[in-house]
């Protein structure tokens, strides 16, 4: 990467982006490598042949499980719980109102004093509020509410296990949902506008509900307008991005055993870049809102279809960022997102726009016979068929099919079992681009038989095929 890349609009990047390159340069390497290295993993006896995929996730959570906490993690939560009792019970969580006066209530001498007794009596005889919780789950660890250690393991990890780091972390927290009445947050309709910027859409491999952020519609100078416009539009957009995320927590089970964070997926496609400052400004914010009052609830932070200046944001936004959430970050290239995706995500909960099989009100595989996701490899070169059986006269035959990169061959002809008759051609034989998006398609069957599906590699590396197929019997 030099200077001489970047755009003449984009001269205030470029500075950045120079002195972030051998930085920006170890992500993509790393980024690249997991790709790699994952591809080795599990090789086939026979890569010919399909296989079922598990649906298993390539990352490991830290338990929630008291049994498998260390020693001293434990002792963590423990003097955390006893610090949080004393202080709910003692009513010391939330900041005391101060009892503003005005001069003409100023007294002097015994007027005074009685004055500030009264007010001391009033703060003693204040109603102890036991009943403080935070999305949902009660924090009086004696109450013995199962999500207690759940939500308190996440402040924990959020400070590396330092007890009054994470019990200041969590009054700031409770203190902030208080003033900007975030328990309330949902009923509020905020910037309807912006439901295109970010949706809740599926789970991943683990249970995880999956947060699609849409960077690309901020193309668009009029809703960029409206969410960044002005300081008061930020303020929206920051509050509406919270509202999402308490959304997203709904979804989440606060148990020991449960999904207890979100995946984020962060399109970067046709985003408007750093150069925006309003948008550098707000994400800035985010980040940091985020960050501090919602601890530990996103497990992984995935970045797709990202673009050159991407090295450059991250290297505006990682000093906002503790080590633990960079961590979490996976990038990956345009040529890599349905790669990248299937690596935490099933391919039918990944959506047909990143080469998935998940679309909107699309009921054909639910709670129906068969319709499990098989895999086929095929070697550079070689050629493979898929066949599916159609004995049932009248019954219409539904699959979904994709090939990563494509690059290929492919066309779909129903044999009939008797020789007598003729083959149909469903889709005649054409080559697949590297744009292509999975393929649906039906047929009805008129008599048993079986459709096959080509699939020729003209590629000098091998194909992965992901596909699955169901039918639909004739009343």
């Amino acid at each position: 990467m030099t200077v001489e890349v970047v755009k003449a609009e984009e001269t205030q990047v470029a500075e950045v982006v120079v002195g972030a390159v051998e930085e920006t340069k170890k992500v993509t390497n790393e980024s690249e490598q997991v790709v790699e290295v994952d591809e080795k993993v599990k090789e086939l006896d026979d890569e010919s042949k399909p296989k079922i995929i598990e649906k298993s996730s390539s990352y490991k959570e830290e338990s929630n499980f008291l049994s498998d906490l260390k020693e001293f993690e434990r002792k963590a939560l423990n003097d955390l719980k006893a610090k949080l009792e004393e202080a709910i019970l003692g009513n010391n969580i939330y900041k005391k109102e101060e009892h503003k006066k005005t001069v003409e209530e100023a007294k002097e001498g015994e007027e005074k004093e009685k004055e500030e007794e009264i007010v001391a009596q009033e703060c003693e005889e204040e109603k102890v509020d036991t009943d403080i919780s935070i999305w949902g789950v009660p924090l009086l660890p004696s109450k013995g509410t199962e999500g207690t250690d759940v939500v308190l393991l996440k402040f924990l990890r959020a400070r590396e296990f330092k007890v009054n780091d994470a019990f200041e972390m969590l009054k700031k927290t409770l203190q902030w949902r208080k003033e900007a009445n975030i328990d309330s947050i949902l009923d509020e309709e905020i910037s309807p506008d912006l439901s295109s910027a970010a949706y809740m859409n599926g789970v991943d491999s683990k249970g995880h509900p999956v947060c699609y952020n849409i960077f690309g519609v901020f193309e668009s100078e009029e809703l960029y307008q409206k969410a960044f416009g002005n300081e008061e539009k930020r303020k929206q957009f920051l509050r509406w991005r919270c509202q999402l995320m308490e959304k997203g927590i709904q979804k989440l089970d606060l148990s020991p055993g449960g999904a207890s964070s979100l995946i984020q997926v962060n399109d970067l496609k046709n985003s408007p870049g750093p150069v925006k400052k309003e948008l550098r400004m707000a994400t800035n914010q985010a980040i940091q809102l985020l960050q501090d009052n919602y601890p530990e609830l996103v497990a992984k932070n995935i970045f797709i279809n990202v673009p050159f200046w991407y090295y450059a944001l991250n290297a505006l936004i990682s000093p906002f960022l503790t080590q633990r959430s960079k961590s979490k970050f996976v990038v990956a290239r345009p040529a890599k997102v349905t790669e990248t995706l299937l690596k935490y995500i099933p391919v039918e909960e990944i959506p047909v726009h990143y080469g998935g099989f998940k679309r909107e009100n699309d009921f054909e595989f639910y709670g129906k016979e068969g319709g499990s996701v098989s895999e086929l490899i095929i070697k550079a070169g070689s050629t493979n068929t898929i066949e599916i059986p159609a004995l049932e006269v009248g019954s219409t035959l539904v699959w979904d099919l994709a090939v990563l990169g494509w690059e290929v061959n492919y066309k779909e002809e129903f044999v009939p079992t008797d020789e007598g008759s003729y083959t149909i051609i469903v889709q005649k034989g054409k080559k697949m681009g590297s744009q292509e998006g999975p393929i649906r398609n039906t047929f009805r069957t008129n008599e048993p038989g079986k459709l096959v599906l080509t699939i020729e590699n003209l590629s000098s590396r091998k194909k992965r095929v992901l596909y699955r197929h169901t039918a639909n019997k004739s009343c």
